[in-house]
């Protein structure tokens, strides 16, 4: 099981390197507050896609990280004995005390991550789900770079991850010179993304309200959640069903951290993309555009989603903005550096954009992304009307019960700056930063992606926004122009939040019982009897809905957190977002293999499993209805490895060796 101290210790060591040698970067590049509340952001992107070609070339290996890192270190060192070449030092920055507030915040959605024990068994937190993606964080450790499949595996290849991994890399970067386990990696790194998202919301609201007191408001503001919570006190359904549909994951700063911190990351890289951008419009220079690049990688390679598409149309809507305030005989010289650095964001992303492409085609699905509106009322209204309802509910019933301490206050802020700044800086970047919130809601409004069963798209790219309206309500309330309403929106709004706030944290914590709970705790022992027949190469099947009432979903969540090798087939839920497959093909190896371990399976889904899914090693357990009637047993492709205590019996592809144990 996940160890908390490693945890700890991973945690510890991300804040520790990245935030030094983003710092050795940003203090050259940004005003004062902004270089310390984007540091962790920008160490984080600059090195994570820098050394991800890097080490595929040299190879993934405790060595070549360590080696690499202690260079960044030498050089960040060298990089802050060098003195700024514009100082600040009057400027206000972001207090020291107020990142100790947001180091404990980021423990929410940390601890969700973490195994919850009791009485009962072990039991997990829902957002633990989204983090089956621990698999590719151990398969990199395992296997190297470029990652394998470690989801599906078919005629004996390795497979080829098509999936935006860089936040699992960097994870992986942690687990493998600390010899900790992915899940432990993925845990820090969870705790390091919140903090790191805070601090870049406490460096811009500083810097735009000139008061370092806005630090610690983004971290009050922050911790409110939505509005659900509030009513279900009176009534009994939390999803206000059926004047609302069901909630879908459409949510703030507090539930996203938690749930789906790669793409909290990329909103990350994507608000610090658009400050180097404007920067470079007025200070131009080599490593500024290097920086911006590398930043720009970060955040598409760690979701296409958010640091792709909703980037990408952010981007179209800022670079009139910048272009509009700056003097014309400079225009040309910054439209020829975007120029370039798009140029080579393509080129130095290639491999991920073909990915991206290739799956999409494999999967035969059409466009990825079509036209649609946000769903938000439920079947209380005729579906016609509720088509036509939509449309103006997503703005006016919607975004202020998810956001219900920052939407109105945020724009009422944001606005109010914008309004009242002077030409310059300030008012670039308020402009720039009010047209990408606009930019995430509208995309979270109008555009839905096709691929899977939930809109990604719809529910990610409002990120960048959520953060623009914490930092922006945050910078407001500290502002003498309508600063008793923004107050009055912002503390009214958190408060009536606080009982969701409070939920979530409590289950965070406490996690969800579930009646496998007894049986997850042994799981341990299950998995590292596997990986004693599986060589680290080699692919294991297990049933896809083994323990499926862990998780929200049924997701096969053992294999994913313990096992620690690649699987032929883990499951239907998975392969939605891994799998290159037609949904036709996805849905039939699915029935497949659930077949083959309810006990209903064929000698030849047998032989499929051993010849066509390069399955090495199966194991059945007692909870599977092949248990009692095992089409293995017979199997001329599989023979009996080990049958531990009525626990669990182990085959192995090919003919028998040494008697089973």
């Amino acid at each position: 099981m996940a160890s908390p101290v490693n945890a700890v210790l991973c945690a510890l060591i991300a804040t520790a390197f990245w935030t030094f040698v983003g710092y050795s970067v940003t203090r050259h590049l940004l005003p004062r507050a902004l270089a310390l509340g984007t540091a962790p952001v920008i160490g984080w992107a600059v090195i994570s896609a820098a050394t991800l070609p890097i080490l595929r070339l040299i190879g993934f290996s405790p060595p070549t990280v360590v080696g690499i890192a202690a260079l960044c270190l030498v050089i960040g060192g060298a990089s802050l004995r060098r003195r700024p070449a514009q100082a600040d030092a009057v400027a206000p920055a972001i207090p020291l005390w107020s990142l100790a507030a947001a180091a404990l915040l980021a423990i929410v959605p940390a601890i969700a991550i973490m195994p919850k024990f009791s009485a009962a068994g072990l039991h997990l937190a829902d957002p633990i789900f989204d983090h089956s993606k621990i698999a590719i964080i151990d398969a990199m450790t395992r296997q190297g770079l470029p990652p394998v499949n470690p989801i599906f595996g078919e005629f004996g290849g390795a497979g080829r991850l098509a999936y935006y991994y860089l936040w699992h890399f960097s994870a992986a970067e942690l687990a493998l010179p600390l010899h900790v386990s992915g899940w432990e990696a993925d845990i820090g790194l969870t705790w390091f993304t919140a903090f790191a998202s805070l601090t870049l919301m406490m460096g811009i609201a500083v810097w735009l309200s000139k008061r370092s007191g806005a630090a610690l408001a983004v971290v009050v503001l922050a911790a409110g959640a939505s509005l659900r919570g509030t009513p279900s006190l009176m009534f009994v359904s939390y999803g206000l069903e059926p004047f609302l549909a069901s909630p879908s994951g459409f949510a703030g700063w507090m539930f996203q951290s938690a749930w789906a911190p790669q793409h909290l990351m990329s909103a990350s890289c994507v608000l610090a993309a658009l400050l180097l951008m404007v920067r470079y419009a007025q200070q131009r220079s080599l490593a500024m555009l290097v920086t911006l690049v590398l930043v720009v990688v970060a955040g598409f390679e760690s979701s296409t989603y958010v640091g792709g598409v909703t980037f990408a149309i952010a981007t179209v809507v800022a670079a009139p903005i910048v272009l509009g305030k700056m003097a014309p005989a400079q225009r040309v010289r910054f439209a020829i550096g975007m120029a370039a650095a798009a140029m080579i964001v393509v080129l130095v992303a290639a491999p991920f954009i073909h990915d991206q492409f290739a799956t999409v085609a494999a999967r035969g699905g059409g466009r990825p992304v079509v036209l649609h509106h946000f769903e938000v009322l439920g079947e209380m209204f005729p579906p016609t009307l509720r088509r036509l309802l939509d449309w103006p509910a997503y703005w006016l019933i919607l975004l202020p019960i998810e956001f219900p301490a920052t939407y109105i206050a945020g724009l009422i802020a944001l606005a109010m700056m914008l309004r009242g700044a002077s030409a310059g800086p300030e008012k670039t970047v308020g402009a720039v930063l009010l047209a990408l919130a606009g930019t995430g809601l509208a995309v979270s409004w109008l555009l839905v992606t096709t691929l899977g069963d939930n809109n990604d798209l719809g529910l990610r790219a409002v990120m960048p926004a959520a953060m623009i309206l914490i930092a922006g309500a945050a910078a407001g309330m500290m502002l003498s122009s309508r600063r008793a309403l923004i107050v009055t929106m912002a503390v009214g709004g958190l408060i009536l939040s606080l009982p969701d706030t409070a939920r979530m944290i409590e289950s965070n914590i406490k996690g969800t019982p579930a009646a496998d709970g007894e049986i997850f705790a042994q799981m341990p022992e299950l998995w590292a009897a596997v990986r004693h027949y599986a060589a680290p190469t080699e692919r294991v099947a297990n049933n896809p809905l083994f323990l499926q009432d862990l998780t929200p979903w049924p997701a096969n969540m053992s294999w994913a957190l313990l096992a620690n090798r690649s699987s032929c087939f883990a499951g239907r839920e998975l392969a939605l977002a891994f799998a290159p497959l037609p949904p036709d093909r996805r849905e039939a190896i699915n029935t497949q293999f659930v077949r083959v371990f309810a006990g209903q399976g064929t000698s030849g889904d047998v032989s499929d499993m051993a010849r066509r899914f390069a399955c090495d090693v199966v194991v059945v357990v007692p909870q599977d209805g092949a248990w009692n009637n095992d089409p293995f047993v017979s199997s001329p492709d599989y023979h009996l490895a080990e049958v531990r205590d009525g626990r669990w019996r182990i085959y192995v592809k090919g003919p028998a060796g040494p008697a089973a144990r």
